[in-house]
């Protein structure tokens, strides 16, 4: 089993971040190993991760079959094992999201799995066992039993390479947000896994040793709220009887700061920090969106809600949208600030495979035709792939000015410092193996990030001291990050001044529309 490189150039490689702990990699490969636990327990099986090490030809050579796969960021790589594997007649499998929502463009490998794996691994095995030498094996979306889900196999993983692993509760979201594919790959209606299972999986990791941060995987934990309340209590008096050795974080949407019983059952069983998705601060450009949920409420006080049960934020934030009647840049910057989130994750617009965007642009005539071949980054670095409403240099020019002046050393830090005086921490963070050594290397680099850095970095600090101690470990973690944030924001700053330059220059041309909406070879039910 083989997990692809991410692309260099993503906001998710907190390469400088996971040297401070003496990792190698953010999160560890949850749907790999997922999948191992489905194969027959007969099966000798190898994890290399070509994220945290290198794969050798003694590894391909000892494989009878390689099995692979993985998100759009990991498109390049995935396409490369697959040549790879060909050259050397070894039979390859692949499945994951982006197999699955461009199935033609992975037409080299033997096998194709599409859908969620639970649903048709068994279909594939007798098949290979039976001698089939190629096949497309498709499950029903959105209708696999995740109870059925077996106990992953984080037996398989080295589990010091990473920052921090992942389980999951639920599968699906029950918005209909026109960009995102989630609930074209999952569905609209949660599906959850019994608390048995949770905690089963929670009762491995403790087994094998694992102290520390563990991610929630879900795309949406709150989808489900009746089911997760349920879950919360039982998740409690697990951590106290364990003493609480994890740490969690997850991702949900903004409602969550409406039910306090909800946030309380979170801070309770130490979850600590929450991505969420807000996109624009423009109530026009999130009902186009159909991101309506994020209307319905002031965002800052939201935000601060979150804060005070002692989780903090990080969002999600794009530029591009057709609703933009005008420059955006202010707005979004101000709402940054207003909402005192540190790691904001902005990029441009992208329409993705089999998406409500992407069709309607398909309709509009107005999807870029080959942009689906190849990926070289993510949405930061390679995103309008369309025509947009407003003119493409004026896109281009609010973004940067937004990197900019986010990532400012003054800018973030202040952040920071507002986080630290907001989150109220009732439960300290738990000290494990590395902590100290990573603090000391964060201080030497942080000297060594910029001008201004490391004196932002202390006034931080000293202030978080004076006034909320407890919140100390979780600004050191926000500081960290920035380590990666910062360069990552001035290498996309140069990229866009580079096309911007481009346009200007009329050297831009806009890539050949997609003329005629072609039925797609997969499409979601």
């Amino acid at each position: 089993m083989i997990f692809p490189l991410f692309n260099a150039s993503s906001f998710w490689n907190y390469k400088e971040t996971c040297d401070l702990a003496g990792a190698r990699y953010p999160a560890a490969p949850l749907g790999l190993i997922t999948v191992a636990a489905l194969l027959p327990q007969n099966w000798e099986i190898r994890l290399v991760n070509r994220n945290t090490e290198h794969l050798s030809d003694d590894d391909l050579g000892w494989a009878d079959l390689v099995m692979t796969g993985g998100m759009l960021p990991q498109r390049n790589d995935a396409l490369h094992l697959i040549e790879l594997c060909r050259g050397l007649g070894k039979p390859v499998v692949i499945g994951g999201p982006d197999v699955t929502s461009s199935p033609a463009l992975y037409s080299a490998a033997n096998f194709q799995v599409l859908g969620e794996a639970e649903e048709i691994m068994g279909d594939f095995i007798a098949a290979w066992n039976g001698g089939a030498t190629e096949g497309v094996f498709e499950a029903p979306m959105g209708k696999t039993d995740v109870t059925r889900s077996p106990l992953p196999r984080f037996d398989l993983l080295k589990l010091d390479q990473y920052l921090h692993v992942g389980i999951q509760f639920s599968r699906g979201c029950p918005f209909s947000c026109e960009f995102c594919d989630i609930i074209e790959l999952y569905g609209r209606v949660p599906r959850t896994k019994t608390n048995e299972q949770v905690l089963a999986e929670l009762d491995a990791l403790y087994a094998l040793g694992y102290r520390g941060h563990v991610d929630f995987v879900d795309d949406n934990l709150i989808g489900n709220k009746k089911a997760l309340k349920k879950f919360l209590p039982e998740l409690k008096s697990w951590q106290e009887k364990k003493k609480f050795p994890f740490e969690f974080s997850t991702e949900a949407s903004i409602n969550l700061a409406d039910d306090t019983d909800l946030l309380r059952g979170l801070s309770e069983t130490n979850f600590f920090a929450v991505f969420i998705g807000i996109e624009s601060p423009d109530t026009d450009t999130l009902v186009m969106a159909q991101k309506k949920q994020n209307t319905r409420r002031s965002l800052q006080q939201s935000v601060e809600k979150i804060y005070e049960a002692g989780i903090f934020v990080n969002a999600g934030f794009i530029v591009g949208f057709d609703s933009e009647k005008n420059s955006v840049a202010a707005g979004m910057i101000a709402c940054i600030e207003d909402t005192a989130i540190p790691v904001c994750m902005v990029g441009l617009l992208y329409a993705l495979p089999t998406t409500q965007l992407t069709r309607r642009l398909l309709a509009e005539g107005r999807l870029f035709s080959g942009s689906e071949q190849t990926q070289s980054g993510d949405q930061c670095t390679a995103g309008l792939n369309f025509e947009t409403k407003r003119p493409r240099r004026d896109v281009l020019n609010d973004y940067r000015t937004v990197l900019k002046g986010i990532y400012d050393p003054a800018a973030y830090f202040d952040r920071v410092r507002r986080l630290g005086r907001m989150l109220r921490r009732e439960r300290g963070h738990k000290m494990i193996r590395g902590d100290l050594r990573s603090f000391f290397r964060l201080v030497f680099r942080i000297h060594r990030a910029g001008p201004g850095t490391a004196g932002q970095f202390w006034r931080m600090m000293l202030d978080c001291a004076r006034h909320n101690p407890k919140a100390l470990p979780y600004v050191v973690m926000t500081s960290a990050l920035y380590l990666h944030l910062g360069p990552f924001a001035r290498q996309v700053v140069g990229e866009i001044d580079q096309e911007i330059s481009d346009v200007d220059a009329g050297r831009w041309h806009a890539p050949p529309i997609v003329q005629q909406p072609a039925e797609p070879a997969f499409m979601p039910a």
